[in-house]
Order: C-alpha cells, then structure tokens, then sequence
C-alpha cells in the first residue's frame, strides 16, 4: 500500500469521446507519470427514471452486471484491465452497493429495497435519483456478493473502489471480503467513508476526509494550518493503529483543486498528499491543472476535461513530474516516523519530517499567499547536513525526472524562506534526527 499512487477516471469525462478505449489510450501517459493503481468510476448504464441532469450520475445504476454502451463493451473494458496488467497497474472497479437507479433490473425483487410505513420504496439520504438497498435481507446479500465476484472473475480486476462505504452494514462488508480473497488473495478494498469500524475487518484503505476539510478551511479560508496537525492526530486516535488513508485534494464530488484553492494553492495540498503517511489519489486531469466542472450538477452531465491546461499551468505538470517519483524513490516519504516541527509562523507554514533507517526528509509548505521569511526548529544531526530536493523536472522533460538533490549542503537551515505557496523539501541521510526541544511526534 504504500507504494500506491491511485488517479481516478471519470470515463464519461475523461476524453472528448467519452469511452473506455479512450481510457486504454492513455494508459501509457497515466504509467509515465508514476499511477500504479486506476480506480474507474462506474461503467454500468445508468437509470433513467428520476434521473438528475441531461446524463444522470454513474452512481444511479440501473444493471450492475451490464456496462453502459455509451462508454463500450465487456470487451472494451476487458482490454482496458489487460493493457493496464500490461503495464504493472492495478485496476479496481467503482461500485455503488448502497442503492440502485429507480428504474434497476432489481426491482423485479422490491424485497430488495427499502420501504417506508406506507410500504413504498424510497430514496438513501436525500438522493432522490436512487433508491435505497435493504442489507437486512440475506438474498440481497447475496446477489450484491455475486456480483461482485463476478466483476472480479470475469474481468481480472484488483478490487474496488466502494461508494458510500459507511452507509452499508459493515457486517455486509465483513462478509463480502472472505469471498472476494477467496477469488483474489491480494484484492484491494477502499472506502468511501471515514468510519473506524470498516478498517478492522473489511477495508484495506478509506478516506482521509478529515484532512480535505481542514485543507478547505486553511488553505480557502485562511484557518491556521497548525489544524492540519490536530486533525492528524485527531485520526490516529480514532483508527486502529495501521490503518491507510487515502490523501485526497480533489476528486469528482468537489469543485476542481485548482479553482477551490487557485493554481499554487492546489500544489501545496498536493504536496502534503504525497509526503503525508497515506496513500495519494489524483483525480482525471488533475495532474495537468485541469479547472473544468464537477461536483453537482455538472456530475450529471458531461464536461471532458481540457488536457490543454498543461500549457496554460505547466508548473502544475512539472510538479506533479518531480514529486511522484520523489516518493516512489524515498523510503522515508512512502513509511518513515512523522514528527511535526515547530516554525515562526504556524499560521500559515506547515513544517514536518518523514524519516526511515535510510534517510530523513523535511517537508516545508507554505499554505497561503503571503511569503514566509523565519526558521524552523530542527536540531542539527552531527556532522550531516541537509540538501535541498529539486521539485523541478529535467528542461524540457515530460517523462517522470529522477529526483535530484542538490551537490552543496544547506547551510542556512533553521533560517528558510517560502514564497507564496512554495514547496520546499530537503534530504539527508541516515535515520531520523533528534528533533530540538519543541518538535513534537504524531502520537502511535
């Protein structure tokens, strides 16, 4: 898992074309950039009585054993797994169990569904396009585990991405992950919930949805990022001790990162997905910048993405080109000790050190506008000095960079600067550093 760098493909939007085959054609791009895991979205048709907007959310499934034609084939998607394989990238499926479209194949069995006093069927949290699943059935159960066994049977797939986690008995989940193991030892499970109960038994990986919020209320509204760190360790009391959390910024139920929290602000909430423990999650053209819509309502409609923003925010892509294999090639950044360290202006700088036996790293990152001149408080390590990280891609270069680190020590630390939204990350070797006296460690 730690390994992980997930992106997320909205098919409908992804390309011009809408399609799976879209999706294929890109595989090679997604691997240069350093993805290793694809979540797609849901491919099954989608319903259209009570339908939200001109295309309906993918999440409004009206057969789960069925792919919609506007995006291909089983074939289609079949190719897609195999070329992904072909590249030693894992593919999990999106899925939402927790309800179906009103007009499901499902509904020939109403026995599925929930009901009011009435006895009529009704709609799961306010969402009026769906219908809500009845998990104290035992047929239900065990149509929702069949099919997916047969997702992962039939096309080969890694696991899945599972919508609306936290409002499907967890007891469901334990049940299903015996089954699915049964079939794929190694299968992959995540969440969309930030519920402890669900990572004992049943998950591998949920949502750090936590830390997105605190991200909004920094970086948006100008909150201390000193909350950043309490909203840590407000998480590591809460789950058990080795559970993973997908670190998310963006993704297709939030206005773009890019608009939320402009272009610099986007790739310091980046930066701290990628060098937080946790396992990072781009998002359908985040990696160039793109800013087109989504969220509700333009979740029910189409807006591909505009793989033009690479030229008109190539700061976006020359980051997101060096900090990838950065932490692929850091031990310390994929599992090293978190310790927090103070700073000279916590209001707006977040500054903390990833260590492992190999090497410890610094991160520093400026969350606001405003540039920061001060010093950090962080002990010198005998004779060792620190070295700066380059987060700038070979000139020229649109392939993956090997990260550098620059030839001469940094003399000038604990004294450092920040521009407005910048990332600064600096090396050195061996195993974490004494911190000085008010750096305080993430507690475990």
């Amino acid at each position: 898992m730690d390994q992980a760098v997930i992106y997320e493909i909205f098919p409908r939007d992804f390309s011009s074309d809408g399609t799976l085959n879209a999706v294929t054609a890109k595989l090679t791009t997604l691997h240069t950039l350093g993805v290793n895991v694809l979540w797609i979205m849901p491919v099954h048709p989608i319903g259209v009585l009570r339908r939200l907007g001109p295309l309906g959310s993918p999440y409004a499934a009206r057969d789960f054993y069925a792919i919609d034609p506007a995006l291909g084939t089983k074939a289609d998607f079949k190719h897609l797994v195999e070329a992904a394989h072909a590249l030693s990238m894992r593919v999990i499926l999106d899925i939402a169990a927790d309800h179906t479209a009103w007009d499901s194949v499902m509904m020939a069995h109403p026995e599925f569904y929930t009901h009011d006093a009435a006895g009529r069927i009704i709609s799961p949290h306010g969402w009026s396009d769906v219908a809500g699943l009845n998990y104290d059935n035992p047929a239900l159960r065990q149509y929702m585990i069949q099919m997916f066994t047969y997702w992962l049977k039939t096309f080969n797939l890694d696991g899945f991405r599972c919508d609306a986690a936290g409002f499907v008995p967890t007891s469901f989940w334990e049940q299903l992950r015996p089954v699915l193991q049964a079939v794929r030892p190694d299968v992959l499970l995540l969440a969309e919930a930030s519920k402890p109960e669900l990572m004992t038994k049943a998950f591998d990986l949920d949502y750090a949805w936590p830390l997105l919020a605190t991200f909004n209320e920094v970086i948006e509204h100008g909150k201390s990022a000193t909350a950043i760190e309490a909203t840590w360790n407000e998480q590591m009391a809460r789950f058990p001790r080795g559970a993973a959390h997908m670190l998310i910024s963006d993704d297709h139920d939030e206005q773009r990162a890019t608009v939320r929290y402009g272009t610099g602000g986007a790739i310091a909430a980046s930066a701290l997905a990628f060098t937080l423990p946790g396992v990072p999650m781009l998002y359908n053209g985040m990696e160039v910048g793109d800013a087109t819509p989504s969220g509700a309502p333009a979740l029910f409609d189409k807006f591909h993405l505009y793989w033009g923003s690479e030229e008109q925010r190539p700061q976006v892509a020359a980051f997101y080109r060096a900090l990838i294999p950065l932490r692929a090639s850091s031990t310390a950044l994929r599992h090293g000790d978190l310790i927090w360290l103070h700073n000279s202006d916590e209001q707006h700088v977040i500054s903390f050190t990833r260590s492992s036996p190999e090497e410890t790293d610094l991160v520093t990152v400026n969350l606001s506008n405003t540039p920061f001149r001060g010093s950090i408080e962080v002990a010198t390590h005998g004779n060792q000095a620190w070295r700066e990280v380059s987060l700038a891609p070979a000139a020229g270069s649109r392939r993956r960079s090997a990260t550098t680190v620059t030839d001469s020590p940094v003399m000038a630390l604990p004294v450092l600067s920040l521009d407005a939204f910048q990332v600064r990350i600096f090396r050195r070797s061996g195993s974490r550093p004494a911190a000085a006296a008010c750096a305080h460690e993430t507690p475990r």
